[in-house]
């Protein structure tokens, strides 16, 4: 779907308090392959939730690189890791190595959710998000881990007030964008 009817879809859903505050922004660079273009959320035309496509890999990989570097951070590695290495390795990998692997492994897994709880995300991660949104009910929208999922429901004009408030003790355990938009949306009750 292209950009401009996900960007009208998007905000045809706007709680009409926030219609003429909040908006979906996206660039994209088309003549410049080095720049792939990003996607933002603005409120008062002040740029508030950025998802860069150039950054995403590299804050990754920095991530990951920082917790195999870290010796505080200890990551368990199970027997059914073990045996998944082993499986995917064919049974040549000497036993010691196979610890390292499964390790390392887990330490990419940890690294990617890390960069999502810090909100970096890039172009086609709000692009897919967005479809998702569209087609799923408010309340999988707002129970979700996802923190684009969770800002889209609770700018949604189908969030009331009485399940805005109901919120509140949800709120405080979620990424600081999250409160951000629930305490936007809050103070035009």
């Amino acid at each position: 779907m292209a950009w401009s009817k996900t960007k009208q879809q998007l905000e045809s859903f706007l709680s009409p308090v926030l219609a003429d505050r909040v908006e979906y922004r996206a660039t994209s660079y088309r003549y410049i392959p080095d720049k792939s273009g990003q996607c933002y959320i603005t409120v008062d035309k002040k740029d508030v939730f950025n998802m860069r496509d150039t950054t995403t890999r590299i804050r990754w990989y920095q991530t990951e690189q920082e917790i195999k570097n870290t010796s505080d951070i200890q990551i368990p590695v199970s027997r059914e890791d073990l045996e998944m290495v082993r499986k995917d390795t064919g049974g040549s990998v000497p036993e010691e190595r196979l610890m390292v692997i499964a390790r390392n492994r887990k330490i990419a897994v940890y690294a990617k959710e890390l960069i999502l709880a810090q909100a970096v995300l890039c172009k086609s991660d709000f692009y897919s998000v967005a479809n998702i949104f569209l087609s799923d009910s408010i309340e999988r929208n707002l129970e979700s881990k996802d923190i684009l999922l969770n800002v889209f429901g609770l700018v949604d004009r189908r969030v009331g007030k009485k399940r805005l408030l109901s919120m509140e003790e949800k709120m405080k355990l979620k990424h600081p964008i999250v409160q951000y938009f629930y305490e936007l949306r809050c103070s035009m009750l």
